[in-house]
C-alpha cells in the first residue's frame, strides 16, 4: 500500500484530537504545542510593552496567538485564521445525580445541534474544567479528563419498539440521561468521582463546566485506510491545522510583510455569543493591544486592520453517496480532493471573488487541490464564525474547510489527506503573498 502524502500529519491529528475530548483542553493542547514552538503566554493583567516573537492568550475554551517577525512595523496588516474550539455534545447538569427505575443516572443538556441517535449506546466519559477554592479566596481552575467508559445512553430493544426503523423519536428530556450504576441516586457521588480523578478534595470544587466524551479512539477506515474517523473532527482538523501553520511560522525565516494571527473561539455551535465566541470583542482587543505593546498607535492598528484579511476554518460538506439529491447537483465535494470554499450569496459564509482569489493562491503556493461548495438552493445553509469575524473587524474573510460526513455526529469522517492539504494552504496564507 503507497502511504499517503500528509499521512504524518493525520497522525499528529489523532493525537491531538485525543488529547482534546473538551474545549479547555483543546486550548491546553494547542497552547503545549505553542510553547514548544517559542510562543509565551500573555495575560490580560499582565505588562504586554516590548513583546514580540511569538505570544498568545488563553481564555477558557478560547485561544489568540500571533507571531511578530522581526522588524515588523507596528501598522504591518494581520493575517488571520479563524476557527473554533467547541463541538456539539451532552454537558452535565448543574444538579447532576438522577435516576429511574433502580438505575442511577447523569443529567445532560444537549449542546448544540447534536444528532441525537449518534449518543446512543456509546461508552462515554467525562471531561471538562474543575472552578476550584483557591488559597487567598481566589479561584483555580483544573482541568480532568475520564478516558473510561464510564457512561452509556441505552436504546430501547426493538422487542420494545417494533416501529423503531420507521423512525426513531428521542425526547430530550427523558431519552438522553446516560446510566452508570444500580441503585437510588446519590447526591454528590458523580462530582465525588470526577474531583478523584483530578485529584482535588470534592470540598473545594466550586463549580465545574462537563461535558460527555465517546471515548472510542480515533483512526483511519477504508479499502486503503484514506479516511480518518474520529470524534470532534468538526472542528479540531481546523484548530490543530492552525496551530501547526502558526508554529511554522515561528520557526521559518522572519518575514515582516505579516503578523501571522490564529484565532480559536469557543461556542461556535451556539451562536458564538459569549466572552469567548466569535462575536465577543476577545480578538479585537487582543490585536489591538499588541500594536499599541509594540509602540503603535491607534492610527497603526487601524492601518493594520485595514490590511488585514481573515480566513475561517470549518469543517465542511462532502456529497454523501446516499443523499446526493440534497446537495446542489454543480457541487460535490469530495474526500481527498483538497479544501472546500464556501459560498453563500445570502452571507452564511462570507466568501466573495476577492477572497476567492486569495484562497485560490494560497492553494496555489501549498500545491494543493481545492474544491468548492454552495448548498442546495432548497436546502437551508449552515454557517460558521466567517461572517460574525467579518462585521465585527470590517476586515474580508473568505470561509473554506476540509469536506467530511456525519458532520456533528458523535462519530465524523473526512479524507486522511486533507487536513495535511489544509494546514499547509494555511501555512501558505499567513507567509507570504
Amino acid at each position: 500500500m503507497t502511504p499517503l502524502p500528509h499521512r504524518s500529519h493525520a497522525d499528529d491529528l489523532l493525537s491531538f484530537i485525543r488529547a482534546s475530548p473538551s474545549p479547555y483542553h483543546a486550548v491546553a493542547s494547542a497552547a503545549q504545542r505553542l510553547e514548544k514552538a517559542g510562543f509565551r503566554e500573555l495575560r490580560g493583567t499582565d505588562d504586554w510593552t516590548g513583546t514580540t516573537g511569538g505570544s498568545f492568550v488563553a481564555r477558557g475554551g478560547a485561544l489568540i496567538a500571533w507571531y511578530v517577525p522581526g522588524g515588523a512595523p507596528a501598522h504591518t496588516p494581520f493575517r488571520i485564521i479563524g476557527t473554533h474550539t467547541d463541538s456539539p455534545n451532552l454537558r452535565v447538569k448543574p444538579t447532576p445525580d438522577t435516576g429511574s427505575a433502580g438505575w442511577r443516572q447523569v443529567a445532560v443538556e444537549i449542546y448544540g445541534g447534536v444528532p441525537l441517535n449518534t449518543w446512543l449506546d456509546r461508552d462515554l466519559g467525562i471531561s471538562g474544567r474543575l472552578a476550584l477554592r483557591g488559597p487567598g479566596g481566589r479561584v483555580e481552575s483544573r482541568l480532568v479528563q475520564i478516558d473510561e467508559p464510564l457512561l452509556r445512553v441505552p436504546q430501547l430493544a426493538i422487542h420494545l419498539d417494533r416501529t423503531v426503523n420507521e423512525g426513531l423519536a428521542l425526547d430530550r428530556q427523558r431519552h438522553l440521561a446516560p446510566l452508570w450504576a444500580l441503585g437510588a441516586p446519590e447526591e454528590g457521588s458523580l462530582l465525588r468521582r470526577v474531583a478523584a480523578a483530578a485529584e482535588v478534595d470534592r470540598d473545594d470544587v466550586l463549580g465545574w463546566d462537563l461535558m460527555l466524551h465517546d471515548i472510542q479512539p480515533p483512526g483511519y477506515l477504508g479499502a486503503d485506510r484514506e479516511f480518518v474517523v474520529s470524534s470532534r473532527l468538526d472542528n479540531l482538523v481546523s484548530v490543530h491545522a492552525g496551530v501547526t501553520a502558526l508554529a511554522g511560522a515561528a520557526t521559518a525565516d522572519d518575514d515582516p510583510s505579516y503578523i501571522p494571527v490564529l484565532a480559536a473561539f469557543d461556542h461556535e455551535e451556539v451562536g458564538s455569543g459569549s466572552e469567548t465566541g466569535a462575536q465577543s470583542p476577545l480578538l479585537e482587543r487582543v490585536l489591538a493591544r499588541s500594536v499599541t505593546a509594540r509602540g503603535g498607535s491607534s492610527e497603526d492598528f487601524s492601518r493594520a486592520l485595514s490590511g488585514a484579511f481573515c480566513i475561517s476554518a470549518d469543517m465542511a460538506h462532502a456529497v454523501h453517496p446516499n443523499y446526493a439529491e440534497r446537495h446542489d447537483p454543480g457541487h460535490h465535494p469530495l474526500p481527498n480532493g483538497g479544501p472546500v470554499v464556501k459560498v453563500n450569496v445570502n452571507q452564511r459564509y462570507a466568501t466573495d471573488s476577492a477572497g476567492m482569489a486569495v484562497f485560490a493562491a494560497a492553494c496555489e503556493r501549498a500545491g494543493a487541490p481545492w474544491q468548492p461548495f454552495v448548498s442546495n438552493n432548497a436546502m437551508p445553509c449552515g454557517t460558521s464564525i466567517g461572517p460574525l469575524t467579518a462585521a465585527r473587524l470590517g476586515v474580508p474573510t473568505v470561509d473554506m474547510g476540509v469536506p467530511g460526513l456525519s458532520m456533528h455526529s458523535a462519530r465524523e469522517l473526512c479524507g486522511a489527506d486533507d487536513p495535511g492539504h489544509l494546514a499547509a494552504v494555511l501555512a501558505a496564507f499567513v507567509t507570504s503573498g
